[in-house]
């Protein structure tokens, strides 16, 4: 290997060998040189700056950079002689240098994963394998919708400041409630985002809850009156299909928003006057049996089909009806022209309190209250303890019985009835079959 004191004089004079390559290496500062390959079809001669050095016993041959990389000799050489200088203290520079380049390369890879690709992640290697259909649901649109000023922003980058402008955001529109919700979804992503080493710190924690209701207070106690009843479902009849009649089944079956919603026809028997409620869109994850009521099966029957007919409520034929806060302003506007200048006004309710509406006036028509729960899907309700773990009754009977009391509560006050036969229906409401729970599991059937 030819050695000479290599100088930019020299190194520019230096011309590629014919083929291979070949070495000069620097009388100046020994383990210093100039590595020059020949040139190769479309590709130019390689210039090379290298050095050579022991590490704890154990040479190491180090590539600086290319002529073109670093033009100057007193350059190249500086960086040799600092890389001869940190071998002699025991520290390999090759294996440093890869560690830096690796680190950068994350830090590169954490500034490119924004709040959005991060979050989108989390949906669906965490949300989508254990959370339910709705729920996920529910979390992507809120990610999608609620997060969008911060989705373009480094996801490393966002601190505390930036989650709490983003809540007081939402507290400003009047919607303290949706703001604790938006926390709590936040909360849990952010820390999946440490365990996969993507963030240091959860910028989500230390937040007060935005909520500033007490949290005893924060369980709606909304439920609306026969009047109030009446005046609904004439509202219904205003707006018409699709949300009237999804509105008054809310009310007849006392079943959820969203399970009714996005029910399919097959899942309907109205020879039996039976809604089978698959798992998959149980809140609680078990099959559930919903009893129709003739009111009920009567408004079923009318409903229009759209496009294949397997879903109940479409406009399209393709997915299921959105749009529920414009309905339920719609609703409300017919409602008001329903009370008239002289009733009084309707308290703001929520569909949601169509539900406790029927569980109210269920158990105002002496229902009892095991039987209610079970209407709701609420499979534990107020049984527990040993009780709890024994009682796994459908009481499928009492349930027909108590929708059917109810629906013809409901009928009785947009279509009244005689005194009498009124009399005799707030009667058969406290019948032994519906209000009493049997000793024994006998003559019903196991959930």
């Amino acid at each position: 290997m030819p050695s000479l004191k290599l100088t930019q004089v020299a190194v520019d004079r230096l011309k590629p060998p014919a083929s291979g390559r070949r070495e000069y290496w620097d009388t100046t500062l020994p383990g210093f040189g100039l590595r020059i390959s020949a040139a190769r079809p479309g590709l130019p001669a390689r210039r090379v700056w290298q050095c050579m050095y022991r590490v704890r016993g154990k040479q190491v041959r180090e590539q600086l950079g290319t002529l073109a990389a670093i033009p100057k000799i007193d350059r190249a050489r500086e960086l040799a002689r600092a890389s001869m200088q940190k071998a002699q203290q025991g520290i390999h520079p090759v294996a440093e240098r890869r560690r830096a380049a690796a680190r950068e390369q994350v830090e590169q890879a954490r500034r490119g994963d924004t709040l959005g690709t991060i979050l989108d992640r989390y949906l669906v290697e965490y949300g989508s394998h254990r959370w339910r259909p709705a729920y996920l649901k529910e979390v992507t649109r809120s990610f999608g919708a609620d997060l969008l000023s911060l989705r373009h922003l480094p996801i490393g980058e966002i601190a505390r400041r930036d989650v709490r402008a983003l809540l007081d955001g939402i507290i400003s529109r009047g919607r303290a409630p949706h703001a604790h919700h938006v926390l709590a979804y936040l909360r849990p992503a952010f820390a999946w985002a440490i365990e996969r080493e993507i963030i240091a710190n959860n910028p989500a924690d230390g937040i007060p809850d935005p909520d500033p209701r007490r949290r005893e207070a924060r369980t709606r106690d909304r439920y609306l009156d026969d009047e109030e009843i009446r005046r609904f479902w004439a509202a219904c009849g205003k707006i018409g299909w699709p949300f009237g009649p999804l509105f008054q089944l809310l009310l007849l079956t006392a079943q959820r928003r969203d399970e009714l919603a996005e029910a399919k026809r097959n899942e309907f028997d109205l020879d039996k006057a039976l809604w089978t409620l698959p798992r998959e869109r149980s809140k609680n994850d078990k099959e559930h049996f919903v009893h129709l009521s003739p009111l009920a099966v009567h408004i079923l029957l009318g409903l229009p089909q759209f496009g294949d007919g397997r879903l109940l409520f479409t406009t399209n034929g393709a997915t299921p009806v959105s749009g529920f806060g414009r309905a339920r302003s719609r609703l409300a506007a017919a409602m008001l022209e329903e009370t008239g200048a002289s009733a009084p006004a309707i308290e703001p309710f929520t569909l949601h309190d169509l539900r406790r509406t029927a569980a109210t006036g269920m158990a105002g028509l002496g229902i009892a209250h095991e039987v209610v729960d079970r209407i709701l899907n609420h499979t534990e309700g107020k049984i527990s303890g040993v009780a709890r773990i024994y009682n796994r009754f459908a009481y499928l009977d009492e349930r027909k019985a108590a929708i059917e009391v109810w629906s013809r509560h409901v009928e009785s006050l947009f279509r009244p009835r005689p005194p009498n036969v009124i009399a005799i229906l707030r009667h058969c409401a406290r019948f032994p079959q519906v209000r009493a729970i049997p000793p024994n599991g006998a003559t019903h059937k196991p959930l």
